[in-house]
């Protein structure tokens, strides 16, 4: 079950969008403002955001601006009434899916609907593949994380011994311990792990 949020201050928009998307089997949440979405708590289920870009108060764009610096990665389609080809281009390079020209087809909408959906699966699913690997790295110790760092960089155990002024030996202990707690069968395991990390050394 998925979750598709709709914001529009228009309430005839917000009742015509709402039977739509229930009827294509997504839970709604209804809201008249960004002020309001901003107010209630995020549920922890797939969701995506239909925004009408055009409002009193805070727009649209505003809303997206205050999610993007809260680091929230909601997918948004934004819905409007009016062509505006520098708003369209600035919503989309911040990282809006689409944006549908009222009015649309109800099934263009319910197309985009399912990619945003997908999309914020795919989302989730990332980030809680990251949180399992940071739990695990967060059982090393500082020796070990400077192992970690180093093999993954492809050095050999000798040269990583005299970049830390140990013995090969030692450092040979330390990167099976390594592999052990990172769950990586091989070095190539523990590169990707790496890899999908590195924006948190």
């Amino acid at each position: 079950m998925a979750l598709v949020y709709i914001v529009d201050d228009d309430p005839s928009v917000l009742r015509a969008l709402g039977r739509l998307v229930r009827s294509a089997g997504h839970q709604v949440m209804s809201f008249s403002s960004a002020d309001e979405f901003l107010q209630q708590t995020p549920a922890n289920l797939p969701s995506c955001l239909v925004l009408d870009i055009t409002m009193p108060g805070l727009t649209g764009m505003d809303l997206q601006d205050a999610l993007v610096s809260a680091g929230h990665r909601l997918p948004i389609i934004f819905i409007t009434g009016h062509a505006d080809v520098p708003v369209t281009v600035k919503a989309m390079k911040r990282g809006a899916l689409d944006f549908l020209l009222k009015p649309f087809q109800d099934r263009d909408l319910l197309a985009v609907i399912l990619q945003a959906i997908e999309k914020d699966i795919q989302q989730r699913k990332q980030a809680e593949e990251h949180g399992e690997i940071e739990n695990r790295k967060n059982t090393l110790t500082q020796r070990e994380r400077e192992v970690f760092g180093l093999v993954t960089t492809g050095m050999l155990n000798k040269q990583i011994a005299a970049e830390l002024g140990t013995s090969e030996k030692t450092i040979k202990v330390h990167r099976a311990r390594v592999m052990g707690k990172m769950k990586a069968n091989s070095l190539a395991e523990l590169v990707q792990l790496a890899e999908r990390t590195k924006n948190s050394y």
